[in-house]
């Protein structure tokens, strides 16, 4: 049976991971039509258009005509392994179509991943792995999903892309901001969606949208219900006057800054250099739940990868142990550091841990030298109760309008539109 090792220290102690590349582990892969990392050593991935990966990524979205997305990811070991990915086309709710393989892509669904390079001197040894994604022939959603050695079964990471053609016009209208709406810190998106020639007999079931908050998947808004429809004028009105289909506000994204491990930048404490990886120590947070708003420009949950000690940040960039340490007393619910570094997920990995002895939570994740958003979110009925909802906050936002066609039979992406709301 292969095997690899993962090791770093972490606390004094040296932790070895081993990770099987074939066997039972493999067996208990299973597919997960979702943005999702299979094995621990994958790290640092994203996907965007090319050209775009030095600054706060947008979202892997691509227009259908210049279509030019790229894949990154490091793996932390010492050697090159045999990646492949294939593209799996799904529907508006991110299940798999009825589509073949080749109803949407020009050539076999199955490409290796060749482009690759070593870190250079790092604490934690990886690889840099970089792959130009296939043009598709269909705008809509797809899943990329990577494995080893063209082993569909042994899994290592899987993405969502959006690919859309602008055949469908979608205009955004002034928001109502009542009083409720200010008091409960709601943001309700307004929106006119515009079908012109398309060939719509029921427009409630043959054109449905998406809302999106950040860019983020975990609290999106599948097909909200329309407010009027306008046969007359080929349009659809979306206006959200209740709470369930407005978006919590939440508050701007906490930071830290550190990509220079010589002279650290903002909301660093201290550096521990004594280990490697190093441990990065983030100033103490405290929660804002009844603070007043405070206004200043965030990177809306996003990441940037960056190193100001050595040049080729993608491959210099070392790995560290970043400490975050949250003040508050004990609370029912279990307490996660989120943001776009890990697709909001909630796992064991970003799960704060309480401490009496420092009379807060305590977490330690392994990430990649950069600057980095993130937020405090509870596993409870709230989960923006540490951060506060704040109507004056930020955020982006992006609608994704599907024309559901007959033939081919799929959910077409025929409209995407973005836009901030409470620029600055």
């Amino acid at each position: 049976m292969a095997k690899s090792h993962v090791s770093w220290l972490f606390g004094g102690c040296l932790v070895v991971i081993i990770l099987f590349c074939a066997g039972p582990l493999v067996a208990q892969k299973k597919l997960r039509l979702e943005d999702f990392v299979y094995e621990e050593q994958i790290r640092s991935i994203m996907v965007h258009q090319a050209g775009t990966a030095t600054g706060p990524l947008r979202p892997a979205a691509s227009p259908l005509q210049q279509q030019r997305l790229v894949l990154e990811f490091d793996d932390i070991q010492e050697s090159y392994t045999s990646y492949f990915f294939r593209l799996q086309h799904c529907t508006l709710d991110w299940q798999p179509s009825a589509l073949r393989d080749l109803d949407y892509l020009t050539d076999f669904n199955e490409f290796p991943i060749n482009q690759y390079t070593f870190s250079d001197n790092t604490h934690l040894p990886y690889v840099h792995y970089t792959a130009a994604l296939p043009a598709v022939k269909l705008p809509g959603n797809y899943l990329l999903v990577v494995y080893r050695d063209g082993n569909r079964e042994d899994l290592i990471l899987t993405r969502r892309l959006l690919v859309y053609e602008n055949r469908i016009n979608v205009v955004s209208l002034t928001n109502f901001a009542g009083a409720g709406t200010l008091q409960e810190g709601r943001q309700p998106l307004n929106f006119i969606v515009n079908y012109g020639s398309l060939q719509v007999i029921n427009p409630p079931d043959m054109i449905r949208v998406v809302v999106r908050q950040n860019y983020r998947w975990d609290n999106a808004l599948f097909n909200p219900q329309a407010t009027f429809v306008r046969d007359n004028a080929r349009e659809i009105e979306y206006r959200f006057f209740d709470f369930d289909n407005s978006f919590p506000a939440g508050n701007e994204f906490r930071f830290v800054d550190f990509r220079s491990l010589i002279a650290p930048g903002q909301h660093v404490q201290r550096i521990n250099r004594t280990i490697k990886p190093y441990e990065v120590y983030v100033m103490p947070d405290g929660s804002r739940e009844g603070q007043a708003y405070a206004q200043y420009r965030d990177l809306n949950g996003q990441f940037i990868v960056d190193n100001r000690d050595f040049p080729e940040p993608t491959i210099s960039s070392n790995y560290v142990f970043l400490n975050f340490f949250l003040k508050s007393p004990q609370l029912p619910d279990p307490i996660f550091v989120v943001g776009q570094f890990n697709q909001y997920t909630r796992t064991k990995e970003n799960e704060m841990v309480y401490s009496r002895t420092s009379g807060g939570y305590e977490a330690s994740i392994l990430l990649k030298q950069g600057l980095y958003n993130y937020q405090y979110v509870t596993g409870g009925t709230n989960p923006n109760r540490l951060e506060g909802d704040r109507f004056e906050t930020e955020n982006s936002y992006d609608v994704l309008v599907y024309y559901r066609s007959i033939k081919p039979f799929s959910d077409l992406l025929l409209g995407y539109a973005t836009w901030s709301l409470n620029t600055r």
